[in-house]
């Protein structure tokens, strides 16, 4: 079996080195275009932060290490083209620009995502950076240490760890979004006004529901001025995190895919051609709270497609249980995380869901500590199905959003949740955890139940 793999970040490096375990006759030839492999992009601001002290620390693999796995590495070479029904590709070395062609038994597409560059006037200057790769990551650095303001656009999870960064390393930061709140696909509006408090609090200059217009270069050919929709902000250093798109032209019309580009792939990570396999960013995944395909690029995502390409390489074995977006985040000293749906994204779906939200002492209030967590559960109306929750606390309590995203996957209900059994400690819960409390107060809001907790 001859497979081609074609890029190698989350999704290849899963997929060849758990293909060499399960099928160590298979020949597995692996195109990178980039000189490295498994960079984790999700640790860029750790490393701008000063976390992370050297870039490099965000491999978890290497060409060498493949190498020695028997993967045939191909790195700088750039696939130009495949075709699906002769099952051959064209592939060009970046070094010597020598054109040649390869075939294959199976391909593997784990091409990922590429930041979307907005078509904005003057997006073309010096110092305006995407934060996608190492060579990136190392760029963001150099410039850093040079720049006094920093503008950094997009409010995602990438742009908000940024500007903590970036605040932290003593700049002065605007942070721009052309919507009216931070983190508005992940978290509901009384969690982002937290945020953006916290931010605000750390002298960071918000400049939310503004449209960038245009950017302004000096003599040199280098970024001045950001102008947007309401305001002029001076920036010499501009991270452009406006999201990403998956890289996947090179099977437009000839594959299924979502309108952005992103492949459709079966429960064992087949495409529509059966020899053609997806995984990670390049794909859509089967998101469980709405029950559809949708985007939602996650190295996650990515490591769990990989590994079950490999499983399902020589034949169905294992299905693919499909995601529910789960995230988190660590600004300052709050601690967030989310799963699944948003009240404020439910009609993107169709999804006509309720919600409950508490806010109290995680613990009892005889411990020394008690800090309060804010939590919040989103549900179907019609069927009290869990769809999605969000957490934020100054302790550390997001790995109750792994809990709720099991639940989620196994379309729990919020009856289902309110009597799940969970151990209680002083130092950890209260009595009733306050998973099972949400649960409870949303069952009083539907049935009347009264529950003493």
């Amino acid at each position: 079996m001859r497979v081609l793999v074609i890029g190698c970040t989350h999704a290849g490096t899963a997929a060849v080195k758990n293909m060499k375990k399960l099928h160590p006759d298979a020949e597995v030839i692996v195109y990178e275009r980039n000189d490295n492999v498994s960079f984790l992009s999700c640790g860029i601001a750790l490393h701008v932060g000063g976390v992370v002290k050297q870039a490099d620390d965000l491999f978890y693999s290497s060409p060498e290490e493949l190498k020695k796995l028997g993967v045939t590495m191909k790195m700088k070479h750039e696939v130009l083209d495949i075709d699906t029904e002769a099952k051959k590709v064209q592939v060009r070395d970046i070094e010597s620009d020598m054109i040649m062609e390869d075939s294959f038994d199976k391909l593997v597409m784990a091409t990922g995502s590429s930041p979307i560059i907005p078509p904005i006037t003057g997006v073309g200057l010096q110092n305006i950076q995407l934060a996608k790769n190492y060579h990136q990551a190392k760029e963001i650095i150099q410039k850093a240490e040079k720049a006094t303001n920093i503008a950094v656009i997009g409010a995602g999870y990438i742009g908000v760890e940024l500007v903590e960064a970036f605040e932290a390393y003593g700049k002065h930061v605007t942070f721009i979004e052309g919507a009216d709140r931070v983190l508005n696909k992940y978290l509901d509006v009384e969690f982002t006004e937290i945020v953006e408090q916290e931010l605000s609090e750390h002298g960071v200059k918000l400049a939310l529901n503004e449209t960038v217009k245009q950017f302004v270069g000096d003599a040199e050919g280098r970024v001045q001025k950001v102008i947007t929709s309401e305001a002029t902000y001076e920036a010499d250093l501009v991270l452009l995190c406006v999201g990403f798109k998956p890289q996947t032209d090179l099977l437009k019309g000839k594959l299924d895919m979502l309108p952005n580009g992103a492949l459709i792939v079966n429960d064992y990570m087949q495409t529509s051609h059966p020899d053609i396999y997806g995984a990670g960013d390049s794909c859509a995944v089967f998101y469980n709270p709405a029950k559809t395909h949708a985007y939602i690029p996650l190295a996650t995502n990515a490591v769990r497609m990989g590994t079950l390409v490999a499983q399902n390489i020589a034949g169905p074995k294992i299905k693919y249980c499909g995601t529910q977006g789960t995230s988190g985040l660590k600004l300052y000293d709050l601690n967030m995380a989310s799963t699944g749906i948003t009240e404020a994204n439910a009609f993107f779906f169709g999804l006509n869901v309720k919600t409950i939200t508490i806010d109290e002492a995680y613990r009892p209030d005889f411990m020394p500590t008690a800090e309060k967590v804010k939590l919040k559960l989103v549900y179907e109306a019609e069927t009290l199905r869990l769809v999605g929750a969000q957490i934020l606390s100054k302790v550390d309590l997001t790995q109750a959003m792994n809990t709720l995203s099991a639940c989620i996957q196994q379309n729990m209900t919020i009856e289902d949740l309110a009597f799940v059994d969970f151990f209680f400690q002083p130092h950890y819960n209260q009595p009733w955890n306050y998973l099972n409390k949400a649960a409870l107060q949303a069952l009083e809001q539907e049935r009347d139940v009264a529950v003493l907790v």
